[in-house]
């Protein structure tokens, strides 16, 4: 990932990004000059991941899909080389080993002293409304020891709607909380009890950031439903 990474972030996409789109950072001290931590964010466009490298002076890794790493052809070189650049760590989707198996690519990450940026609702805000995180954030800063940093991506839901692929010129930034020590919690990453506590702590710091409603419910589990209503006919429009 590093010669890809290099490329884009230093010379292909990161300059002419900055230069065009010209994002604003607060609370960028909050973020360490050396050492792992989880950038925990909110969600609402798929260029998150390209912004907040911008206002951020250190490598960031984001776990993502595989599929992303196994297309075909030129068009699967092309996401494959993009994605690398912009520095995503491939992992398989789903529960189980799939979700373990994420888990130990993260951990590895951030045990190298390297920034890994999670979107603890694990998935796009399908409404602007920020919804309840998945404790998987939580279990991998206790385990691996690192701090976990609040933050709020602002405006690239409105740059980048749902299905808009290149973002528009608007205004859009980067608000930093400051680090969330977890010493407390060390040895304490199968405990649900405080997974569940300490991830909603996470959540409720980044919408005091954001300043989004906050919708205490899974967030790919609403847009399933609201995929399945769409799908739905109306019985008023059925013939008798």
């Amino acid at each position: 990932m590093s010669a890809y990474y290099t490329l884009f972030r230093h010379v292909l996409l990161g300059p002419p990004l900055k230069s065009y789109y010209q994002p604003w950072v607060e609370g960028v001290e909050n973020v360490p000059e050396s050492g792992g931590a989880i950038l925990a964010s909110n969600h609402l466009a798929v260029s998150d991941s390209f912004f907040l490298p911008l206002v951020i002076n250190r490598k960031i890794a984001f776990l993502g899909k595989s599929e992303y790493f196994t297309g075909k052809g030129l068009k699967g070189y092309v996401t494959r080389s993009f994605m690398e650049g912009v520095g995503t760590i491939p992992v398989h989707r789903g529960g189980g080993r799939a979700s373990e198996a994420a888990l130990r690519t993260g951990l590895e990450w951030l045990h190298s002293g390297e920034l890994l940026g999670i979107y603890p609702e694990g998935t796009r805000s399908p409404d602007g409304r920020l919804y309840r995180g998945k404790t998987g954030v939580a279990r991998m800063a206790i385990e691996a020891g690192v701090p976990i940093i609040p933050l709020a991506m602002i405006g690239t839901d409105l740059a980048q709607p749902l299905g808009q692929k290149v973002p528009s010129r608007t205004d859009i930034g980067v608000r930093i909380g400051e680090p969330m020590r977890l010493d407390a919690y060390a040895g304490r990453q199968d405990d649900r009890e405080v997974l569940r506590e300490l991830t909603d702590s996470v959540m409720t710091a980044i919408q005091a950031l954001s300043g989004q409603e906050y919708a205490d419910r899974d967030a790919a589990r609403y847009k399933l439903e609201l995929e399945r209503a769409e799908n739905t006919p109306d019985a008023s429009e059925e013939s008798p």
